[in-house]
């Protein structure tokens, strides 16, 4: 028996590989779709929709859609049908895509590092009032998305778009997503290292490429050198965070496998230090690495978390250097902790070349295309070509002469921005909601909107930083696990019985300073009604309780449980 029988090692590495096999890996020879998204991407490339969209759909209407293209490959091209209004939240989940499609779409402007000229600005502005019905919203990836956009005018939004260096491409589907950046790279005074070349080489190399325009599914990636580390970089698939080699000097850290949604987990490091002008290559090592060996069988697997999570961070740098750099990479040191608590870049701050930028807060993220071009104007008129959009869905204006300072935040204060914003106006994020959102069950924007004014009035003395996240369903595109307080929509009963909006309640998320996962409290749910009351009362517990110089974060993880209820 003992001759015959296989040795145990070799029967888990059969095992293993069977298993890897069953999650439709590319690398190890499985290429047979394994789900009807898989088929749509083997059928035919998403890039290849746009000739689709101009030469027939646009042409003959919103009827003439292929349905693997309504709702599979015209993401390719930032597209997605908006929810159909008046379906509520309890329907999300019973209805059939094309019952909750509107014949409207969301189209998802990508800007990459958050950089904007005036003329791009003034062009997303104007195509939202001619094309949207004046929607826009500031997204927490520095992207603009625009909505009630007909499947007709696409073509010409287009147009309107690339005649200054704007995009649509890839701004969804199982690609590589928006480069989000660090909006005040190459003019922060204490910035470590500029990573503008960076995300210039990755978009300009690789964006729009067949190598990797079928990822097993959207593939998101952060480059930043400030100190502030202002590009959330612990929940990306792969970020570049500026650090200080002791001989290599200015160069970049490299973490991989970080994302949240209902499975969420911190990127890990992988100990490596990246000159500049080697981040591009090792991304697209990154990038080759989820392409192959990521996880195609179920599309809740289906990020890079889950591959790093198996593999661990020492595998994955070997698979990254053998394989696909065929060189190894140089050790590096971890980046220091930010000291600072606030990480968007409001207010007012002198540059690197004396001059100023200027960081203002929209409520939510909500503006609309009047407000958008009035903000190009403001900037030019001051003197400046340049904005930026950031992580927190607030913006910048950049390159602001001293003696221009005052003027100009005069007039964004007149368009109803604040420079000085209170802690809620400044650290509130909600996603889109229920209003446009088909996987939504609550509405956000809104909400999010009439807490921030709620909370100033009852709360005018406070003047913690705090940040209050909203999403509208457990997808956590607002982030609601790594915020002070996240809130994560759901349908619930009231005192009286009766189905209403409300949230679950994660408390005590962060990132940067001692980053981690908000706590839930067994069964703490609020409604949508109570929510002011809510976050009053749990606040001003904070403020009696806190020790001196204790962050929100820190006082939940001792709190007892009914200090937070």
């Amino acid at each position: 028996m003992a001759a015959t029988s296989e040795p145990a090692n070799a029967a888990k590495s059969r095992r293993k590989a069977g298993r890897h096999r069953g999650e439709g890996q590319w690398a190890v020879g499985h290429f047979t779709p394994l789900n009807g998204n898989e088929q749509v991407k083997k059928d035919d490339d998403g890039l290849h929709v746009r000739t689709r969209i101009e030469t027939i759909y646009s042409q003959r209407g919103f009827d003439s859609i292929d349905p693997a293209d309504l709702r599979g490959r015209m993401r390719w091209w930032g597209l997605y049908t908006q929810r159909k209004p008046g379906i509520d939240g309890g329907k999300t989940a019973v209805l059939e895509p094309e019952e909750l499609d509107d014949r409207y779409f969301m189209m998802r402007v990508r800007i990459d590092g958050g950089r904007l000229s005036v003329a791009q600005l003034r062009a997303i502005g104007e195509v939202s009032e001619q094309y949207a019905r004046g929607t826009a919203d500031i997204t927490d990836r520095q992207n603009v998305q625009l909505h009630w956009v007909r499947i007709e005018d696409v073509p010409a939004i287009w147009e309107k778009l690339e005649a200054v260096g704007l995009s649509t491409t890839e701004a969804c589907g199982d690609c590589p997503r928006v480069i989000i950046g660090s909006p005040v790279a190459g003019i922060a005074a204490d910035e470590i290292i500029d990573g503008t070349p960076a995300v210039r080489e990755i978009h300009d190399r690789y964006i729009g490429s067949k190598e990797f325009s079928n990822l097993p599914r959207k593939f998101k990636t952060a480059v930043s050198g400030s100190p502030v580390q202002d590009v959330v970089h612990e929940i990306n698939d792969v970020a570049f965070v500026g650090v200080v080699h002791p001989e290599h000097g200015p160069g970049f850290d490299l973490w991989v496998g970080g994302g949240l949604s209902t499975n969420p987990r911190l990127a890990e490091r992988l100990g490596t230090w990246v000159p500049l002008d080697e981040v591009a290559e090792v991304w697209a090592g990154v990038v080759g690495i989820f392409r192959d060996y990521g996880y195609r069988r179920l599309r809740t697997r289906a990020r890079l978390k889950f591959l790093v999570a198996d593999w661990g961070p020492e595998k994955f740098r070997q698979v990254l250097e053998d394989e696909y750099l065929e060189r190894k990479l140089v050790d590096g040191p971890a980046p220091e902790e930010p000291v600072s608590r606030w990480r968007d870049h409001i207010g007012v701050h002198r540059q690197n070349d004396g001059r100023y930028y200027v960081g203002f807060a929209p409520r939510v993220g909500r503006v609309d295309g009047a407000t958008l071009t009035k903000i190009a104007e403001l900037a030019a008129t001051h003197g400046c070509d340049r904005l930026a959009t950031t992580v927190e869905q607030k913006m910048i204006i950049l390159d602001v002469a001293q003696e221009r300072v005052d003027a100009l935040v005069d007039g964004l204060e007149n368009l109803g921005f604040q420079v000085n914003p209170s802690p809620f106006r400044r650290g509130t994020m909600a996603c889109t909601g229920i209003e446009f959102c088909k996987l939504a069950i609550v509405e956000t924007k809104g909400r999010g909107a009439a807490l921030i004014e709620e909370l100033e009035r009852r709360m005018p003395e406070f003047d913690e930083p705090l940040t209050i996240n909203l999403n509208g369903c457990p997808n956590a595109c607002a982030r609601i696990q790594t915020a002070d307080i996240g809130l994560k929509g759901q349908l619930m009963l009231n005192a009286e019985g009766e189905q209403v909006e409300g949230y679950q309640v994660h408390l005590g998320g962060a990132l940067g300073l001692q980053a981690g996962f908000g706590r839930k409290v067994r069964g703490l749910k609020v409604t949508a009604d109570e929510l002011p009351d809510y976050v009053e009362r749990v606040l001003r517990r904070f403020q009696e309780q806190r020790e001196p110089g204790e962050r929100f974060a820190a006082w939940t993880a001792r709190a007892g449980e009914e200090d937070l209820t």
